[in-house]
């Protein structure tokens, strides 16, 4: 009878194998010399993955002075390492062993701080959650020059799924990409305890092992040529009926990075609907997408506003002082030419601004009464140009006898 030893090899990477060899009905002491060389073996495949030391050391003999701002860290790796490879490890070993996680804290709302304010306050109290974590890392890496993204999502463990969403990153290395956890690499909460232990299991953990148990709410983060839906990662099980689909994430990232930030949100959204919104975290994702591609058009729109008004209060000014100088007779006299010209120019600025206010696109309803008060100024700024238009037309067609009693009669 044939039998078989196994045993999973679990990399550095993230990577795992099986190594299988038959024993063939060997002797027992055969079996057991197979199975000191299987664990030879996995103690040699785990020392090929590259030696950190260095950097780890490094990083640890920082002084504590060079650590309250991004910058001052970024400016410390950046003096002492050279590749993307080091930049990205320093930064995560870093991280994981000089911030811990914030317990209390942990179900408070951490969307009413700006990233700026996340990331001063985690630098300053060495504590954060893992919103915290990510923000961090995400800036002292692009400030070392490594392309960084946070990635948003809900993760699983032992089957269960987290009742509260997670924040993680993503990096190019040397033009591939890989993920990191610096929240699950600093250590783990045992009761309402943290217990500190930092770990290499999330550091460029690659995709198809990320996915285990981090499910990003845009599967475009999820790196997979056959992206998951949500239904099989929270049942755990394969969807067969499920058409194949070869996405090819590097160049839909490629595509993302050229998209507006308002253009982004909502190709995220339609992505994040696609996937399913199976739970209550999922919908709020979406939904906060969908609101960020609003607020951030309406932005833009009372940013068009802003630009409009002050080209139309120039338009009014630009009329006040052809009226004023209508009002002193043209005195000192210009040339026919001239004044056709001025009025001209108010004429081009206040058709610019009635073209231009009708292209602002939707505004919140705080800044609709606004705009409807614009548009009204405008339209009546256009009667008082037609008004000093026709004047002028009149005035230029007579002689100047004709001019000179323009002026007798004008109010």
């Amino acid at each position: 009878m044939k039998s078989m030893i196994s045993a999973s090899v679990h990399r550095q990477d993230g990577s795992d194998y099986e190594l299988c060899l038959k024993t063939n009905n060997l002797p027992v002491s055969n079996k057991n010399l197979i199975l000191i060389l299987l664990f030879f073996v996995q103690i040699s495949i785990g020392q090929t993955t590259p030696n950190y030391a260095y950097v780890d050391n490094k990083m640890a003999s920082i002084t504590e002075k060079l650590t309250t701002t991004t910058s001052e860290i970024a400016d410390y790796i950046n003096s002492n390492f050279t590749n993307q490879d080091d930049k990205i490890r320093a930064i995560y070993y870093w991280i994981t062993s000089n911030i811990s996680y914030d317990v209390p804290n942990m179900y408070a709302p951490n969307n009413l701080d700006s990233p700026q304010v996340k990331i001063t306050n985690t630098l300053k109290t060495r504590k954060g959650v893992c919103i915290h974590y990510a923000e961090v890392f995400n800036e002292i890496a692009n400030k070392v020059g490594v392309k960084s993204y946070i990635i948003s999502g809900y993760t699983k463990q032992f089957d269960e799924v987290a009742t509260i969403s997670h924040a993680w990153n993503i990096s190019q290395i040397d033009g591939k990409w890989f993920l990191f956890d610096a929240t699950w690499g600093a250590g783990f909460v045992e009761g309402k305890i943290f217990v500190k232990k930092q770990n290499n299991t999330y550091f460029k953990r690659v995709p198809d092992r990320m996915i285990d148990n981090h499910m990003p709410f845009d599967y475009l983060w999820q790196l997979l040529n056959e992206p998951l839906t949500n239904s099989e990662f929270i049942s755990g099980e394969l969807d067969a009926t499920k058409p194949k689909l070869n996405f090819d994430y590097n160049s839909e990232i490629e595509k993302h990075e050229k998209l507006s930030d308002a253009d982004r949100a909502f190709e995220a959204s339609k992505r994040i609907e696609k996937n399913g919104l199976l739970n209550n975290m999922i919908t709020e994702n979406y939904n906060l997408k969908k609101k960020e591609f609003t607020v951030i058009n309406q932005n833009k729109s009372v940013e068009k506003l802003i630009v409009i008004t002050a080209n139309f209060n120039e338009a009014i000014q630009d009329l006040n002082d052809f009226i004023l100088f209508r009002n002193k007779r043209f005195k000192p006299t210009q040339s026919d030419e001239t004044l056709k010209k001025m009025i001209q120019n108010v004429r081009d600025k206040m058709n610019k601004c009635q073209d231009d206010v009708y292209k602002v696109g939707s505004v919140s309803p705080e800044n609709a009464a606004n705009l409807n008060s614009l548009k009204r100024a405008i339209l009546a700024g256009l009667e008082k140009t037609k008004e000093s238009e026709d004047f002028l037309k009149e005035y230029l067609s007579k002689e100047t006898l004709g001019r000179k009693l323009m002026f007798t009669n004008l109010k």
